[in-house]
């Protein structure tokens, strides 16, 4: 039986870097951080809030991401992989992630954000922090969509303006 756990072992083992990998892969951004010095509350409310967002927080150990980095040519990564960390992964959103954590590392200051890969690019923890910055999704949409509304507005301001104008003439 000795001989079968060496084998189990590496089996857990190629299975969590194919994990990841596929994380890496399918996810629209994923932000690496250093959580080292939250408490166990703040962890939990932290992944509650990621988890909200639709975003994915696990942590994995860094040799088995770097496993990881190497098959997806993402291995720019690696230097951001050292002490204890966790990845947040997004498929959806692209701004998610960055949002959440860098809203929580304003409140918690022991979270470090240290980088990631946005589709499919290595960026370091400024441009996370700048994506942060973007408003999220429904606000990019609502700007948009209030951009569209406007010229119809005017027109019918317009509109609306004249035929008030011809109504004082005529009376």
């Amino acid at each position: 039986m000795a001989e079968i756990r060496p084998t189990v072992i590496r089996e857990e083992k190629v299975q969590a870097v194919n994990e990841i990998a596929t994380k890496l892969r399918e996810s629209q951004s994923t932000v690496v951080a250093d959580y080292r010095g939250l408490t166990v509350a703040q962890v939990t409310e932290l992944r509650k809030q990621l988890r909200e967002a639709g975003v994915e927080f696990k942590v994995y150990k860094n040799s088995l991401t770097r496993l990881a980095t190497a098959q997806e040519n993402l291995t720019e990564l690696d230097a951001q992989l050292t002490g204890p960390n966790a990845i947040a992964f997004s498929k959806e959103d692209v701004i998610a992630p960055a949002k959440v954590l860098a809203d929580f590392a304003k409140k918690n200051e022991k979270l470090e954000i240290k980088g990631g890969v946005i589709e499919g690019k290595v960026v370091d923890a400024d441009q996370i922090k700048a994506l942060a910055a973007l408003p999220s999704r429904e606000g990019l949409l609502s700007m948009l969509l209030s951009v569209l509304q406007a010229p119809v507005r005017n027109f019918a301001l317009a509109v609306k303006a004249v035929a008030d104008q011809k109504e004082e003439q005529g009376a």
